[in-house]
C-alpha cells in the first residue's frame, strides 16, 4: 500500500509541477523550446516513473529503521538550508558546503568529502557559469 501512496503522491506532484511550469512568463524574444520545456520534461518523467509503483507495488516493502529516517530528515534539512544560503553566500560556497556535508553523510571520510564538495562546486561553476554563460547566485566575493 505504501508504494501506491508514494506513486500517487509523485503523480500529484508532477501534475502540480507541470501546472506551475505553464505559469512561467516568457519574454518576446526566447529560444525555440522556451523556459517551460525543461520543467515540463522533468515532471513528465516523474509522472511516468510514478505509474509503476501504482500498477505493480512491492508485495512486501522493506522499510528502513529509525536511523535511516533521521538521515533522510537531515539531508532534507541540509537542502533547505542550502536554498536559504544560496542568495546570501553565493553558489560556489553554499554548493561546496552542501555537497561536502552530503558526501560525508553518504559515507566519505571528512577530508574526502570536503575535497568532493569543493570539486563538485567548482566543476558545476565552470560548466554552467564560465562555459554555458548561465547566471548563478553571486556571493559577497562576486562568485
Amino acid at each position: 500500500m505504501s508504494d501506491r501512496v508514494l506513486g500517487v503522491a509523485c503523480l500529484l506532484l508532477s501534475a502540480f509541477y507541470i501546472f506551475m511550469a505553464t505559469q512561467i512568463q516568457t519574454s518576446f524574444i526566447t529560444d525555440y523550446l522556451g523556459p517551460k520545456f525543461f520543467p515540463i520534461l522533468i515532471a513528465s518523467l516523474l509522472a511516468i516513473a510514478a505509474i509503476f509503483p501504482i500498477i505493480k507495488p512491492d508485495p512486501d516493502p522493506d522499510w528502513p529503521g529509525i536511523g535511516r529516517f533521521v538521515e533522510i530528515i537531515f539531508a532534507v534539512a541540509v537542502m533547505v538550508a542550502y536554498t536559504y544560503a544560496l542568495p546570501v553566500v553565493g553558489f560556489v560556497l553554499s554548493t561546496a558546503i552542501t555537497s561536502g556535508i552530503l558526501s560525508w553523510r553518504l559515507g566519505a571520510k571528512p577530508i574526502a568529502a570536503a575535497i568532493a564538495g569543493v570539486s563538485i562546486s567548482v566543476g558545476i561553476y565552470v560548466v554552467f557559469h564560465l562555459v554555458l554563460q548561465l547566471s548563478l547566485a553571486r556571493g559577497p566575493w562576486g562568485f
